[in-house]
């Protein structure tokens, strides 16, 4: 979140005014100008009521808070201790004041240290952070006016250390006249000011203009103060007269190629790396083949984001190993590749040496880069690599896929290209919904890889766009069932005239797969086993290694764009994009142990979790199975009917508790066809495993509906079987299903005997007599209450709340709880329920407003679950 105070105050991006009346406005620029720090209450309210507060000021500062807290946006809020109050939730970087001061603060020294380039970048930054006044609209408040004065002269002060380093790199010095004559307008006696305007002038070629400030500026010095030029003031007139000023940059020998087509997608890494290249001397995309590092690096160079800087261009795609210090000689125009004819090439010249392709020749190019960079202050570095240089200093910035949105954007560009019309056929306001439906289809299952996206809208020349959906699509028969399509096959035609490495797809992967070790070939290969991810443990059990091996292992080969490394529930989490997965699984022979040991591992972690889903741990054991939720159902596409039906039992409770019921039911309907298969051979449920079994025809639902054989197996193995139900929702699931007349009994543990209590008063309400039924509900409803609050339950204590708000006088604080407890568990369907209950009370209670929205809520909300919309 981002506040604006250099100017009108505003908040967010794209800005928006700030809520709240003047003196809550005031009060929130006074906390930002803190941002991160505790401001005393004394300090607050002098600076908004000045040295004479009026009585009761306290109170009043407390009620402004109060008003500044209901105005802020999400995510914000304001803190209060002992010591005075805090804005939580905003850093210093986030308030453009504060970061206009630290980069200035950084530019002057860069500046001090002698490298103008980097200081001419900061500075820059930080003066485009301005687009008004300070505290523009907040000047009515005592502080503000000294807050305002001294932003404005810290403002001068970077202005004027902006145009020494400009003028000390050999920038085009034209830029700097107008800055310099607007500020010179407002402070004509500032010596440095008009020093550097005398500069500037005589190195845009206006000599005579230059001599003529100094004229100016010596006679108002004496007129006015009586005193003589200072000597900054008087060598820069004496430079003019000897003619020093001026230059030029030399050409670069090898200016970088120009894109023939449009930049899509990357807006937002542009803006961040044009800002990386300011701050750091040397810069490297990372990222897989195809994700567009060379594209990006050209987009910027072709923008100008550095600036002053000198692009030279050195493609190491063809270089072999030895050749790299010769591929920047020719780039740079000199005969002698040695690091001395290097250096003296680039001395002198601010260059920005953009060396593509590294990954080949990866420990070569950083030994040249760091001599390069040790050697000549001028010169910065961007290099694009599928790993990082690994030199200290090195700033990195990864790229992987393109968000939903560009990638889609991405793909329908590229496919009008190919096919006039397509965009609009497919991606116009008239273009039907499932066409769109197949575009995001075609995009999800290339990862948003720009390459494989460009790649794909080629072949729109030959095939339709549902048969590229199609083709990308199709089961490859191995035995998981994975969707990995024939995209190689399919994305085989490729440009013509670029590298034989991104002609196809499947060169784009075998690339970066000849550039591994064998070692970690095999660890790419068995990683291919986990669909959404996996920790280091999981992957260390599943390979069968020790821990440490595996962290290596799993680092090398996420440093080398073969995997992804991420925070998630707490841990490093690593994921590699389908593509290099459908790649490396074909290379995984069908018998490696690594399939079972991944079945097993997540049977073992469902079953773990399982026991900890109906307690106070609830919500982080629901987490935990989200973040594995692709790898169970890898798990469960594998399994054997054995470890099929175990692995059903340990997640029911999971997909019950987070309304996933609908999301699997196919897919347990495909176990429930293994297990029949296995039974024509064996005879028998495996294992004794008829509590299991149910569950799973339970859980596939309607399609267990269409054999009606299942239900009637299932009713026997449950009721033939002589130890106690063993799942605490076998019971539950089955009363819904089969009705409350075919009870089977409760298992004895405290969960399962509160679930029995809310069962018995929901069904008191739904089929007792009405005199009768009330006091009934009422006890079991309450009992049942008490025990899933003792249990810390949220999915059962909204539950019994649901069935209490139906006894209750007032029903509204029962419901608004049960709701809050459904909407932390992510239950689309209980929610969808209960706001269409609680919309049709607002209806007869006379409330309509909030009756419709409510219905409202009901109906976004099913819409985002893929539910059906609520009547």
């Amino acid at each position: 979140m981002i506040f604006r105070l250099l100017g009108p105050l505003t908040v967010g991006d794209p800005p928006v005014p700030a809520a709240g009346g003047p003196r809550v406005r005031a009060l929130l620029a006074l906390l930002l100008l803190d941002a991160g720090r505790i401001v005393p209450a004394g300090r607050l309210v002098d600076g908004l009521y000045g040295d004479e507060p009026p009585a009761g000021a306290a109170n009043a500062l407390q009620s402004q808070v109060s008003r500044l807290r209901r105005a802020l946006p999400g995510g914000v809020t304001v803190e209060h201790s002992a010591a005075g109050y805090r804005l939580a939730g905003v850093a210093p970087d986030d308030v453009d004041a504060l970061r206009f001061e630290r980069l200035a603060r950084e530019g002057a020294r860069a500046g001090a240290a002698g490298d103008a380039v980097r200081a001419e970048g900061l500075l820059r930054e930080a003066l485009g952070l301005w687009r008004g006044p300070a505290l523009a609209d907040v000047r009515e408040a005592p502080y503000a006016e000294g807050q305002a004065a001294r932003l404005d002269a810290l403002r001068l002060d970077a202005l004027e250390e902006w145009a020494a380093a400009r003028l000390a790199a050999g920038g085009d010095p034209v830029p700097l006249v107008r800055e310099l004559a607007e500020a010179a307008t407002a402070h004509p006696l500032r010596e440095r000011l008009r020093a550097l305007q005398i500069r500037a002038l005589a190195g845009a070629g206006r000599q005579a203009e230059a001599l003529a400030v100094y004229e100016e500026v010596r006679g108002a010095l004496a007129e006015e103060l009586g005193a003589d030029p200072s000597a900054e003031l008087a060598a820069a007139h004496l430079a003019v007269l000897r003619g020093d000023e001026g230059g030029h940059r030399p050409a670069a020998a090898a200016r970088p190629p120009v894109p023939l087509t449009d930049f899509v997608g990357r807006e937002r890494e542009r803006e961040r790396l044009g800002a990386l290249i300011v701050a750091a001397r040397l810069v490297t995309l990372v990222g897989p083949g195809g994700a567009g590092k060379t594209r990006l690096a050209l987009e910027l160079v072709q923008r100008e984001e550095p600036g002053t800087l000198e692009a030279v261009f050195v493609d190491l795609g063809a270089v072999g190993p030895g050749e790299v210090a010769g591929a920047c000689a020719r780039a740079l125009g000199v005969r002698d590749a040695g690091p001395d004819a290097l250096l003296r090439a680039l001395a002198g010249r601010p260059v920005l040496l953009v060396v593509d392709n590294c990954e080949h020749v990866v420990a070569e190019a950083a030994l040249l880069v760091r001599e390069l960079l040790a050697g000549s202050g001028g010169l910065r570095v961007l290099a694009t690599s599928r790993e990082a240089l690994g030199i200290t200093g090195e700033s990195l910035l990864p790229l992987g896929a393109l968000a939903p949105d560009a990638a889609q954007e991405l793909f329908l560009r590229r496919g009008a290209a190919a096919r006039p019309g397509f965009a609009e056929a497919v991606g116009g306001p008239d273009s039907a919904p499932d066409a769109r439906a197949r575009v995001r289809e075609v995009c999800a299952a290339l990862d948003g890889l720009p390459l494989a996206l460009e790649l794909a809208a080629a072949r729109l020349r030959t095939l339709t766009l549902d048969e590229l959906a199609d083709r990308l699509g199709e089961r490859l028969g191995d035995r998981l069932g994975d969707r990995l399509g024939d995209r190689f096959r399919v994305l085989s035609r490729g440009d013509r005239t670029a590298p034989e490495r991104h002609r196809t797809l499947a060169a784009v992967v075998e690339w970066s797969w000849e550039l591994l070790g064998e070692e970690e070939r095999t660890a790419a290969a068995r990683f291919s086993v986990f669909r959404g991810g996996a920790t280091a443990g999981a992957a260390a059990e599943v390979w069968g290694t020790d821990r440490s091996d595996a962290e290596d292992l799993l680092a090398s080969l996420a440093e080398k764009s073969l995997l992804e490394a991420g925070f998630d529930t707490g841990a490093v989490r690593y994921r590699m994009l389908e593509t290099v997965r459908a790649y490396a699984a074909g290379r995984l022979p069908a018998d490696d142990p690594a399939h079972a040991a991944h079945t097993a591992h997540f049977l073992a972690l469902a079953r773990a979790a399982d026991a900890e889903l109906r307690g106070p741990d609830q919500l982080d054991r629901l987490a935990r199975l989200d973040a594995e939720d692709a790898n169970l159902r890898a798990a469960l596409r594998r399994a054997g009917p054995a470890d099929g039906l175990r692995l059903v039992a340990a997640l029911t409770g999971y997909w019950w508790l987070r309304g996933r019921r609908g999301q699997v039911s196919g897919l347990v309907a495909e176990l429930l066809e293994r297990v029949d298969t296995a039974d024509q051979v064996a005879g028998e449920v495996p294992d004794g495993l008829g509590e299991e079994y149910a569950l799973c025809v339970l859980t596939a639902g309607a399609s267990a509906g269409e054999r009606p054989e299942r239900l009637d197996r299932a009713r026997r193995l449950l009721t033939e079987q002589a130890e106690p139900l063993r799942q605490p929702f076998t019971a539950f699931l089955w009363a819904t299903a089969v009705g409350p007349e075919d009870r089977l009994p409760v298992p004895a543990d405290a969960w399962s005997r509160a679930l029995g209590l809310a069962g018995q008063g929901h069904l008191a309400l739904a089929h007792g007599d009405r005199d009768t039924a009330t006091d009934t509900a009422q006890r079991a409803l309450s009992e049942a209450l008490t025990a899933f609050r003792a249990l810390g339950d949220r999915w059962g204590t909204a539950t019994a709340l649901e069935g209490l708000a139906v006894l209750s006088p007032d029903p509204f604080p029962l419901l608004a709880e049960a709701l809050g407890l459904f909407e932390s568990l992510g239950v689309a369907e209980d929610i969808v329920d209960l706001l269409g209950r609680r919309a049709a009370l607002h209806e007869a209670a006379g409330a309509a407003g909030a009756a419709l929205a409510d219905r409202a809520r009901a109906a976004e909300t099913a819409r985002r679950a893929g539910l059906p919309e609520p009547c």
